[in-house]
């Protein structure tokens, strides 16, 4: 039951050792003029790669995270990791964020000032939040999971008795990706505990649909284009929900193939446009998480998820959850289904809006707008509470 404070501290030792596998890189070539078509660019990589090795200060990143209030619990027998930020106003709402794949708390750092503290950024006090970002099991500073089949459905369980043994009984959440997914299961699993949820993945968890199922012109048209994607861009998620230890072997040991795997989801996830044709974040963001995946070799337990997705209890055709829902649509495609697709699980939703920005990352992305609307809708819960 013990809560600890935790201090993010790397060794020297294992930060020399990334700068002398960092210069003994060995490059592979390159088809001139291939651009993106075969993946991310040789000199984009070097580039990266470059300032990894001789300008990126990782003690720089430590503070920033340890400028949070960090902790550590046991639970199930795993250490779980995370932040907990009390909030400034009156009677601030317990809001529960887990993070996504592959990122890590540290995308979530600059949304907390907006959730804790909205006062200074022009908003209510009465609108504040204790903000909790766990990271997942198998990410992170938490501990990896020793047993197979530990999968969605199971972290949302240890997510929940955190969040109990921190005194919340009830609680917010806020969740994409991986997040979304485990949230989305907790929300069916356990409505009575959650007050809202609001995601900007509300394709995930998906409703279950067979080819008996009727569906509307909007969702056969999201599904085709879902399809779509997977086809062009989703060969790790096939390779990793069939063989993940195969490529844990590489990504393990060679921080260079690892940059390469999880900076190539950063780009192409995130909001792209004419005038941003280039990474959309700054090389510190983009290797801190990069970094945190290698000090803490979760890359392969990470990705495991994908493998252990077959073992998860996903919703049948007779689940719901009348948990109030808030969805913000992002600039990804493959992340915007058509309203009734999402109502086949979550019927009561109560905000459907566009973010008009950002990706996958909309946290790092956008950190204020995003908060902004997590405020709106929790506000709208709190109100239709009330009646």
């Amino acid at each position: 039951m013990e809560i600890s404070p935790f201090e993010v501290r790397i060794s020297e030792k294992a930060l020399s050792d990334l700068k002398k596998r960092l210069a003994l890189t060995r490059y592979p070539d390159e088809l001139a003029n291939a651009g993106w078509n075969y993946g991310i660019p040789l000199d984009d990589m070097k580039t990266i790669i470059s300032y990894w090795q001789d300008e990126f200060d990782w003690r720089n990143a430590e503070k920033k995270i340890n400028a949070f209030a960090n902790f550590t619990t046991t639970i199930d027998g795993l250490t779980i990791h995370f932040i907990h930020e009390r909030g400034h106003g009156p009677n601030p709402t317990p809001l529960l964020i887990p993070h996504g794949w592959p990122s890590s708390i540290y995308e979530l750092l600059d949304l907390i000032p907006f959730l804790t503290d909205p006062e200074s950024f022009g908003g209510s006090p009465e609108a504040s939040f204790d903000v909790i970002i766990p990271s997942i099991p198998g990410h992170g500073f938490s501990d990896i999971p020793k047993e197979g089949h530990f999968e969605d459905r199971k972290a949302g369980q240890i997510l929940l008795k955190l969040m109990k043994r921190l005194g919340y009984d009830q609680f917010g959440i806020h969740g994409y990706d991986l997040g979304a997914s485990i949230a989305g299961l907790l929300c069916l699993d356990h409505p009575d505990n959650v007050i809202g949820y609001h995601t900007t993945s509300p394709g995930n968890p998906s409703p279950l649909i067979t080819d008996e199922t009727p569906m509307s012109t909007a969702e056969t048209e999201y599904l085709a284009l879902c399809k779509r994607w997977y086809a062009k861009e989703g060969g790790y998620a096939h390779s990793l929900g069939t063989k993940p230890q195969t490529y844990a072997y590489g990504l393990n040991d060679s921080p260079v193939g690892l940059a390469a795997f999880i900076i190539e989801k950063w780009y192409l996830w995130s909001m792209q446009n004419e005038e941003d044709t280039h990474y959309h974040f700054d090389l510190d963001t983009l290797l801190t998480n990069v970094s945190i995946y290698w000090f803490t070799e979760t890359i392969n337990s990470s990705n495991r998820f994908y493998y252990e997705g077959q073992y998860t209890q996903w919703p049948n055709q007779f689940e719901r959850s009348f948990v109030p829902l808030g969805v913000l649509l992002t600039s990804q495609a493959h992340e915007r289904p058509p309203k009734e697709y999402v109502e086949r699980l979550f019927p009561k939703i109560l905000r459907w809006e566009e973010l008009n920005t950002g990706g996958h990352f909309a946290a790092a992305e956008c950190p204020a707008l995003l908060a902004a609307h997590i405020r709106t809708f929790f506000s709208t819960v709190t109100d239709t509470t009330k009646e």
